[in-house]
């Protein structure tokens, strides 16, 4: 079955049963996949107007015709062939992937689309790509060569970004705290008490056993989600790169320090400030932060065992749990 991008509140569940072996890939190509889906077919995921119009533009008329079936309503499962090369070893170039999306034999899509949807006659959205392959091919290679032109600017200034985001998995990695990374992927990412709970629009429940996590970070909008659980050899996860909404606006964020870069800043000073147990209003007080966002902040931390809750009466208390005193020890100099 091909990649899924999603938006939904249906959970599918990866079942984590020893320490997970993190690997990143560093490549545009499923980031192009995700503003294609924004773009092109209508999937909003978060990606600001002005970049939208601009892809939107810069696509022919062949190429909007191509990427229509993932705009269809349900099910979002795509062939493999919109992402020809997995994002897994070493990176792959945005030029050799449209390279190899003109030189695909028809073939090998149309079986990629028996693979995806079943033997016999394809969804309807899908259709027009099987009944004229070839054709369908150059028009998504064409698209997807069309939005690598507007976004390569994008890609090149975000370097920055992406070099922390490999310090990030780096220090989860060496540090031992692969599962808070997990958790802190995006907001429409969570570790459970089993393992990993990605939406999708086919829930089910997944083993990853001794497979590897590859991650992907995309420039994408904040709600992008590309995700592949049943590879035999390795699940992949192509997530939203931590701040890339700040690429849309203003320069490059400079680099944090490595416990901020693991659970992010004002989760890192939440773990700070926590010296003895507090509660939610002096928390709120002393680091100047709405209830709302402080809650959510709460419940990642709390996701993560870093922190208890405890309701006292009318307060709720918070305090670091020892898995948080050790992590922090790690992280003094």
């Amino acid at each position: 079955m091909g990649a899924q991008v999603t938006r939904t509140d249906v959970w599918s569940e990866l079942r984590v049963s020893s320490t997970p072996q993190l690997h990143l890939s560093i490549s545009p190509n499923l980031t192009a996949l995700a503003m294609i889906a924004d773009a092109l077919a209508g999937r909003r995921r978060g990606l600001p107007e002005l970049w939208r119009r601009a892809i939107a533009s810069r696509v022919g008329p062949l190429g909007h015709e191509a990427v229509r079936p993932l705009a269809a309503p349900g099910t979002s499962v795509a062939p493999d062939s919109l992402v020809p090369h997995a994002p897994v070893g070493a990176d792959v170039s945005m030029q050799a992937q449209i390279s190899a999306l003109y030189d695909l034999p028809p073939e090998v899509l149309l079986k990629d689309l028996e693979q995806a949807f079943g033997p016999g006659t394809p969804p309807p959205h899908w259709r027009a790509a099987a009944e004229r392959p070839a054709r369908w091919l150059r028009g998504y290679a064409g698209a997807l060569g069309d939005v690598w032109n507007t976004m390569e600017p994008l890609w090149k200034r975000a370097r920055p970004l992406l070099d922390r985001e490999v310090e990030r998995v780096g220090v989860a990695t060496v540090r031992g705290g692969p599962e808070l990374l997990l958790g802190a992927l995006g907001h429409r990412i969570a570790y459970g008490e089993r393992g990993l709970l990605l939406p999708r629009q086919d829930p089910g429940t997944y083993e990853l056993g001794d497979r590897k996590i590859v991650l992907v970070p995309m420039l994408a909008g904040k709600d992008a989600l590309i995700v592949s659980l049943d590879h035999p050899e390795v699940v992949w996860i192509a997530y939203p790169v931590p701040g890339a909404d700040s690429l849309w606006r203003k320069p490059v964020a400079p680099a944090v320090d490595e416990l901020s870069a693991l659970v992010g800043p004002v989760r890192a000073d939440l773990l700070c400030v926590l010296d003895q147990p507090m509660t939610m209003s002096m928390l709120a007080t002393g680091m100047q932060i709405a209830p709302s966002g402080l809650t959510y902040h709460c419940d990642r931390l709390r996701a993560g065992r870093l922190i208890t809750r405890e309701r006292r009466g009318r307060e709720v208390w918070i305090a670091r749990t020892h898995r948080a005193e050790e992590l922090l020890e790690l992280f003094r100099r």
